[in-house]
């Protein structure tokens, strides 16, 4: 990732005036002056003129208030932000100094497009006529002509990013799986999530009881010393009534998944796991004919929200991880009970930041999930977790499971099982690589982090999954989607 600092501070920069004035009751009035305010001129800080810059701040601005950049909704989380695109490439084919003018005019010949005219001194491509087959490319003797793809396009595992006719980046709804890869891989940061900062902020001010779901990655994320407890700390001075482990959801979902694997086991069925989103996204949209094989159990988030909505009906509740396929979840797979709002680390952080509000390191004082709940936010965590409450209820079973780590690995997973010449029984897919911990909202890189989480984590005691949730009423609302 590119994870320049520029780009986020701008996208901070936007995130923190828009809770500031939402908390102030004015965002109305006066977000059209964002972008003024941020942008005062007369010199121009990253384009070419101020009036550019303003108006990206004017579209970060809708994305931040979770609105669509264009008048009619497209149905996706992730947008690309026009204005900002613009500073890519042109042309995916570009014509080298290595041509040498030659009489061969191999690419020429090549190309079935008539896109390429000899010039004085080289060939010249016209982007508005080539179709990006590559066809000169691989006919010129000299190597002269090289592919260049976009960031974005090379990021996105499920090629769902192609270009309009102005050479601005188009995101295929039907196809994207909202992963988020794309974003932070955009070097102009012209690409950005729709944001639940104002729905929060309302729902806050409003006298809800809010609730806060802390994913399981979260640990480890910003120091050994920042603890669930700091979370759960810093969230009530916010005003948020309660904050859950979503590791506990972990725990539900592994339970849930253990006794669909033994029944699919005894039938010969191969299934896939269903708490990562964006690999669901990926079963649903590229391969239809398998999504009978993907586990009716919900993700740990919503498992979460259903136990929490289970016993206050009014309850409002808000997940907090490095995920942008979750916003997908609430807002395109509309599962009954599921969280009402998703934040990223920088978002929570932003609104925190508004009310001059601190995450301070705190003793691990209440922990909601056995180890196995932790560590679904680990590639291959989901799989212990599984086994290990088929080994409590006496269900183990000689059962082989593919750890799908990555789109890449999962693609090739769902091709095999596609085909029928999976190996393996069960399928569990993580759209990240390393699992929720590489999400692209992460707070730090996972090899960073790990050692500060693997510190956290090793505090934690030994109970079992099942002996965690009978502590829960587990029979009050169901695992299963509708």
């Amino acid at each position: 990732m590119y994870n320049d600092e520029n780009v986020i501070k701008i996208k901070h920069d936007v995130l923190y005036e828009v809770a500031k004035l939402a908390f102030d009751g004015t965002l109305e009035e006066q977000r059209d002056f964002i972008p003024e305010k941020l942008i005062p001129g007369p010199v121009p800080q990253f384009r070419c003129c101020i009036y550019k810059e303003r108006e990206i701040i004017r579209q970060r601005v809708r994305l931040a208030e979770g609105k669509n950049l264009r008048d009619q909704d497209d149905g996706n989380v992730i947008q690309v932000i026009g204005s900002a695109c613009e500073g890519c490439p042109i042309s995916s084919y570009t014509v080298t100094d290595n041509c040498q003018n030659c009489l061969g005019k191999a690419c020429i010949n090549a190309c079935k497009f008539g896109a390429i005219t000899m010039g004085r001194d080289r060939s010249y491509i016209d982007p508005s006529k080539c179709k990006e087959c590559g066809q000169c490319a691989k006919a010129c003797p000299y190597n002269a002509i090289v592919g260049v793809k976009r960031p974005c396009k090379v990021a996105c595992p499920v090629d769902a990013i192609t270009y309009d006719e102005y050479n601005v980046s188009v995101i295929d709804k039907e196809k994207c799986i909202r992963c988020g890869q794309c974003i932070h891989n955009c070097p102009f940061g012209a690409i950005g999530s729709q944001t639940f900062i104002v729905d929060v902020i309302e729902a806050l001010k409003s006298g809800k009881k809010v609730y806060a779901m802390v994913a399981p990655a979260t640990e480890g994320q910003f120091g050994a010393d920042i603890t669930m407890q700091s979370w759960k700390n810093a969230l009530k001075k916010l005003g948020f009534e309660d904050t859950v482990e979503v590791g506990l959801g972990g725990d539900m979902t592994a339970a849930s998944e253990a006794d669909e694997w033994a029944e699919a086991y005894k039938e010969g069925k191969k299934m896939t796991t269903s708490c990562c989103p964006a690999f669901v996204n990926m079963v649903y949209k590229h391969y239809p004919e398998l999504k009978d094989h993907v586990s009716t159990t919900v993700s740990p988030m919503c498992g979460v929200s259903r136990m929490i909505k289970s016993v206050d009906p009014e309850a409002y509740t808000v997940f907090i991880g490095p995920c942008i396929a979750k916003k997908s979840e609430v807002k395109d797979q509309k599962i009954e009970g599921n969280a009402d709002a998703v934040l990223t680390y920088s978002e929570i952080r932003t609104i925190l930041k508004v009310k001059d509000i601190a995450l301070e390191p705190a003793e691990n004082e209440y922990q909601e999930s056995s180890i196995f709940g932790k560590r679904f936010g680990n590639s291959g965590g989901v799989t212990e977790a599984v086994l290990q409450c088929l080994k409590e209820t006496d269900q183990e079973m000689d059962a082989k499971v593919c750890r799908a780590n990555g789109a890449a690995e999962c693609k090739k997973a769902l091709l095999l099982m596609k085909v029928g010449k999976l190996p393996e029984d069960f399928i569990e897919g993580m759209a990240c690589n390393g699992g929720c911990v590489g999400g692209p909202s992460a707070f730090q890189d996972q090899v960073k982090s790990k050692k500060n989480r693997d510190a956290l984590l090793s505090q934690a005691d030994d109970r079992t999954v099942h002996g965690n949730l009978d502590h829960y009423g587990m029979d009050k609302f169901s695992m299963h989607r509708a």
